[in-house]
């Protein structure tokens, strides 16, 4: 005797998807609060020295962040005081300052990626064609966020 098929399932709706998105940002960062705050970081704290994979200025940092530029400078302000970023001077733009990470804000970053990566399992258990279509799908969702 044969097994009944299963029947199948109604694709999620566009509200369920984002719901679920909402749900999985909401986690990711609960956890990287965690891991930035174990390094005695806020979360915009950490959130910007994730950003800073090249040396970015002000300006663009800010706009990253969706948070007023003068937040960004007291936010900067005490990362620079823990040594873990520093401002340097545009050299093709003399009124820009770029942020940037010193070796101690490398460290940070590598640290905080590594039990990032250690809490999110699943992303590890992707297969290559995998991981090529959950990128694809999510510079499709996230045109801005492709790259």
């Amino acid at each position: 005797m044969t097994e009944p098929a299963t029947p199948p399932t109604a694709a999620p709706t566009p509200a369920e998807l984002m719901d679920q998105i909402a749900r999985a940002a909401a986690a990711y960062y609960r956890h990287f609060a965690a891991m930035a705050a174990d390094r005695g970081l806020t979360l915009m704290q950490g959130k910007t020295l994730s950003l800073l994979r090249e040396p970015r200025p002000m300006r663009t940092l800010a706009e990253l962040l969706a948070c007023d530029a003068s937040n960004v400078t007291g936010i900067v302000d005490r990362l620079e005081a823990r040594g873990l970023v520093r401002r340097e001077v545009d050299p093709a733009d003399r009124r820009i300052k770029n942020v940037l990470l010193t070796e101690g804000g490398e460290e940070t970053v590598r640290q905080i990626r590594a039990e990032m990566m250690s809490g999110l399992t699943g992303l590890e258990q992707l297969g290559e064609a995998q991981r090529h279509a959950f990128q694809r799908l999510l510079g499709e969702v996230f045109p801005e966020s492709a790259g």
